[in-house]
C-alpha cells in the first residue's frame, strides 16, 4: 500500500516538473519602451529622449500612488497642459506597477507630472 503512494507521489513530482518546464512564454507583446522610474515623489529622472512613434514605459518602484497626466508644476502650483502632438496623458499608478503612455507621434518637448505630489516632473523630448 506504502509503495503504492510514495509511487504515485513521485510519478506525480516527475510530471508535475516536466509540464511546468514546458510554459509556453508569449514574447509578442512584450515590447521594450523606453522606461522611466518613480520613486515615492518623484521622477528617478526628471527628462528623456525617444524617438517618435514610442511608447513611454513608467514604473512605479514603490508602494506609493501616482496619477501623471499633461502639464507641470510650477512652484507649488499645478498647470495642466495640452501640448500640441502629445497624447493625452491620465494614468494612475497604485504602487509597485508599471504601465505604458502614448505613443509620441510627434516630434518635440512635451511635459507630465504627478498630480498627487508636487513638483514631480517629467520632460519627454521627442526626435
Amino acid at each position: 500500500m506504502y509503495k503504492r503512494i510514495v509511487g504515485g507521489l513521485v510519478i506525480f513530482g516527475i510530471l508535475a516538473t516536466l509540464l511546468s518546464a514546458c510554459a509556453i512564454v508569449d514574447t509578442a507583446n512584450t515590447a521594450s519602451y523606453p522606461t522611466v522610474h518613480m520613486g515615492g515623489s518623484t521622477f528617478i529622472q526628471t527628462s528623456i529622449t525617444i524617438h517618435k512613434g514610442d511608447m513611454l514605459n513608467l514604473v512605479d518602484d514603490v508602494a506609493s500612488t501616482h496619477i501623471i497626466v499633461n502639464g507641470s508644476w510650477q512652484g507649488n502650483t499645478q498647470k495642466p497642459a495640452t501640448e500640441n502632438g502629445a497624447p493625452t496623458v491620465n494614468k494612475t499608478f497604485n504602487g509597485n506597477d508599471s504601465g505604458t503612455v502614448g505613443p509620441f507621434t510627434s516630434a518635440g518637448t512635451f511635459h507630465l507630472y504627478c498630480t498627487v505630489h508636487p513638483g514631480m516632473n517629467l520632460t519627454v523630448t521627442v526626435q
